[in-house]
């Protein structure tokens, strides 16, 4: 049996992992690179398009990853670069422009394009920056043009968003002085942030606004006055842009599961001066809710042991989720990157003794997993068929970062996901 749901969160004792040892690990890795935030990035700002400059490779991994049919007209492409291009042949930057032209004549709604930088080499020698500036020039105010990179020698699978989101900074407009304003950082999908924006207008809180917006041109202000609460943990750079125009980061968990969501929109309040019986009515039914919901799935779960891979950066709220509100046995969490700014609150929530890692050497990780032999493992696409092969249970850690998992309401779904490979390998062996 869970234990009863606080309504208020309680004061966060002792320092859990904050102090632990992390194994850092920098040998090879088994990752998506940042391209792929375009799927849900060009979903979340309805009038942008992102348009990579890379290979035929670049052009395929998006198809894939986004499963979108080949008479759809989705806002990604790909200038591909051919072999003039790559010969030294042809102008890269002449070649940008004619394709820059062709696209905005054929796409009109477009009101932000993002020039997306990838691996190839002749792509890192062409200057991406200097061109989205001068094609913005070209074409504004029409357009707005920006660029990031998302190459794999420079991102991982979550960093393409923010980087993106990082491009957008410079161009935020500048909110008044001492205006209390609270931003939420990170792209939610269209339901929660709806979600989020009831809960917040019923606790008194505001104004709020979401970055990225659903909108590319609708541009959220940013000053002294900005509070920063963050509802997805890959998005550092951002963070310490926003913060450099004057706006605060407020320390919280992140919105997954009840106790995360409570805590989260607890900081927020504690910022608002929130009475706390104020809060306890408007958060109670959705924290019942949720408590109900996550029961149900808790008897699965519950003493399971489970094996994070670093894939997404969302391994470590991930893990305090499952191990506080399900019942589950941490082995070991492993995240590509561990931004102790973003993570403070989740490291001391997490169990005392919890082993930690950072980076990737996928052998000796491999080993590691297979000697220990967890009942789950959290895992990318490219090991998910060699683990089942051995006789270990995965779950693809690509589908917690396309599917809605924030909030109260999906709290039971997110811990139903968990549950799905257990239950197909309980089915299998039957």
């Amino acid at each position: 049996m869970s234990t009863p749901l606080p309504l208020l969160p309680e004061p966060i004792v002792g320092g859990g992992c904050t102090d632990a040892p992390v194994l850092r690990e920098r040998g090879q890795r088994e990752v998506f690179c940042g391209l792929t935030g375009i799927v849900w990035l060009h979903r979340k700002m309805q009038d942008a398009f992102f348009l990579v400059v890379g290979s035929r490779t670049c052009a395929h991994l998006l198809q894939s990853a986004a499963g979108v049919m080949i008479f759809a007209e989705p806002r990604f492409a790909t200038a591909i670069l051919q072999d003039r291009d790559l010969a030294g042949m042809a102008d890269c930057n002449t070649e940008l422009d004619r394709v820059v032209a062709e696209l905005l004549a054929r796409r009109p709604e477009i009101g932000t394009l993002f020039l997306v930088g990838s691996c190839p080499s002749e792509v890192i020698k062409l200057d991406l920056v200097t061109a989205a500036q001068r094609l913005h020039r070209e074409h504004f105010p029409r357009v707005r043009i920006l660029s990031y990179s998302g190459s794999g020698i420079e991102t991982t699978f979550t960093q393409g968003e923010d980087q993106c989101l990082k491009a957008m900074v410079p161009h935020l407009p500048q909110a008044p002085d001492g205006q209390r304003r609270l931003m939420v950082v990170g792209t939610l999908a269209d339901v929660i942030e709806d979600q989020f924006s009831r809960l917040f207008t019923q606790l008194g809180i505001g104004p709020v606004s979401f970055f990225p917006a659903r909108r590319a041109a609708d541009l959220p202000p940013i000053g002294p006055g900005t509070q920063l609460l963050l509802a997805q943990p890959f998005v550092g750079e951002t963070v310490r842009a926003l913060q450099a125009r004057g706006a605060t980061l407020l320390p919280s968990p992140y919105p997954l599961g009840a106790e995360g969501t409570t805590r989260w929109l607890a900081a927020a309040a504690a910022a608002w001066d929130i009475p706390a019986e104020h809060f306890r009515k408007v958060t109670e039914p959705a924290q019942q809710r949720a408590a109900t919901a996550l029961q149900r799935y808790r008897a699965t779960l519950e003493g399971k042991r489970i094996f994070f891979f670093p894939d997404s950066q969302l391994e470590l709220p991930l893990a305090r989720f499952l191990s506080r509100e399900c019942g589950m046995a941490l082995v070991e969490v492993g995240t590509p990157y561990l931004d102790r700014m973003l993570t403070e609150v989740e490291l001391a929530l997490l169990p005392a003794g919890t082993v930690l890692s950072e980076g990737q050497d996928v052998e000796k990780q491999l080993d590691r997993c297979e000697a220990l032999r967890p009942d789950l493992t959290v895992c990318g696409l490219g090991l998910a068929n060699p683990l089942e092969a051995r006789g270990l249970r995965t779950k693809w850690s690509i589908e917690l970062v396309f599917s809605p998992i924030q909030g109260y309401d999906q709290a039971g779904d997110l811990a139903e996901l968990f549950v799905r490979p257990l239950d197909r390998s309980a089915r299998l062996t039957v």
